[in-house]
C-alpha cells in the first residue's frame, strides 16, 4: 500500500523571506565567482607555457569545480524566488548521482594531483619520464571511473529504499542524508554501507595526500634556500587546509546520514562543500601562482 512518488520538494536554507532575498543575491555573486575564476583557469592553462601536468590536472579541478556548484546553486537560486520548490523523482535521482560522482572524483582527482607534487619535489630527475601525457590522462581517467562506480552504487542504495511517507526533503538539493531520513523502512544496513564508503571515498584519499605532502616537507627541509623553502611551505598549507575543509565538511554530513537533529549544520557543512570550496579552490591553487598571473596579464 506504499503511494508511488511522482516528486520531492527541498525546504531550501531557510523559510524568511526576507532572509531568502538576501541569500539569492549573495549566492549570485558567489556562483559567479566560481565561474568567473575557474573559467579563467581552464583558459589561462591552455597556454602554451603553462602545458605541464601540474596545469592539467587544475584544469580539470575547475571543471569539476564549475560542474558541481552548476548542479546544485541554480535550483538553489530558483527555489530561493519561487514558491513551487518541487523537484522531480529523476530529477533527484539525477541531482544525486551527479553530486556524488563529481565530489568522489574530485577527492580522486586531489590524491592524484598531490602524487604530481609529490614526484616533482622528491624525484624531480624522473619527473618527466613518470608524470608523461599517458599516465596524466590514465589518472584522470581512474579518478572519473572510480567517482562513476561509487555514484552508481550509492544513487542505486538510496533509491531502492521506500518513501511511503512525507516527500518535503529537509535540505536545498537531493543529497543522501535527507533522503534517507525520508525513508520508511529500516535504514540500518545502509548507515553502515556507508561509513564504509565515506572512508573510501574521504579518508583513503586523504591520507595518501597527507602521506605525499609529508614527504614534500621532508624534502623541503633539505632545501638550504630559506626563500624557497618559505614559498614551497606556503603553498602546502595553502592546498592542505582546502583539503581538511572538504574533508571535514565531507565527513560530518556523510557519517551520520539519519541523524535529522542536525540538519541545519548539515545544510551549512553542506553548502561550503558545494559553493565555497569550488569558490577557493581558483585562488588557493592557480591564481596565487606566479606563472598563472604572468599569464592571466599576458592573455588580458
Amino acid at each position: 500500500n506504499h503511494t508511488l512518488l511522482t516528486d520531492f520538494v527541498l525546504s531550501g536554507l531557510s523559510s524568511s523571506p526576507g532572509l531568502q532575498h538576501l541569500l539569492f543575491f549573495a549566492l549570485c555573486f558567489i556562483y559567479s565567482m566560481t565561474l568567473i575564476g575557474n573559467l579563467l583557469i581552464c583558459t589561462v592553462t591552455v597556454h602554451p607555457t603553462l602545458h605541464t601536468p601540474m596545469y592539467f590536472f587544475l584544469r580539470v579541478l575547475s571543471f569539476l569545480d564549475i560542474s558541481t556548484a552548476s548542479v546544485v546553486v541554480p535550483k538553489m537560486l530558483v527555489n530561493l524566488l519561487s514558491e513551487d520548490r518541487s523537484i522531480s523523482y529523476m530529477g533527484c535521482v539525477t541531482q544525486l548521482y551527479c553530486v556524488v560522482f563529481l565530489g568522489a572524483t574530485e577527492w580522486y582527482l586531489l590524491a592524484a594531483m598531490a602524487y604530481d607534487r609529490y614526484v616533482a619535489v622528491c624525484s624531480p630527475l624522473r619527473y618527466a619520464a613518470t608524470m608523461n601525457t599517458r599516465a596524466c590522462l590514465s589518472l584522470v581517467l581512474l579518478s572519473c571511473c572510480s567517482g562513476k562506480v561509487v555514484s552508481v552504487v550509492q544513487t542505486a542504495w538510496v533509491f531502492t529504499l521506500s518513501f511511503c511517507g512525507p516527500r518535503r526533503i529537509n535540505y536545498f538539493f537531493c543529497d543522501i542524508p535527507p533522503l534517507v531520513v525520508l525513508s520508511c523502512t529500516d535504514t540500518s544496513p545502509y548507515e553502515k554501507q556507508i561509513v564504509s564508503a565515506t572512508v573510501l571515498v574521504i579518508f583513503t584519499p586523504f591520507c595518501l595526500i597527507l602521506l605525499s605532502y609529508a614527504c614534500i616537507i621532508s624534502s623541503i627541509l633539505k632545501i638550504s634556500s630559506a626563500e624557497s623553502r618559505h614559498r614551497t611551505f606556503s603553498t602546502c598549507s595553502s592546498h592542505l587546509t582546502v583539503v581538511t575543509l572538504y574533508c571535514a565538511s565531507g565527513t560530518l554530513i556523510y557519517l551520520q546520514p539519519k541523524s535529522s537533529n542536525s540538519q541545519d549544520t548539515k545544510k551549512i557543512l553542506a553548502l561550503i562543500y558545494t559553493t565555497v570550496i569550488p569558490t577557493l579552490n581558483p585562488l588557493i591553487y592557480s591564481l596565487r601562482n606566479k606563472e598563472v598571473k604572468q599569464v592571466l596579464i599576458r592573455v588580458m
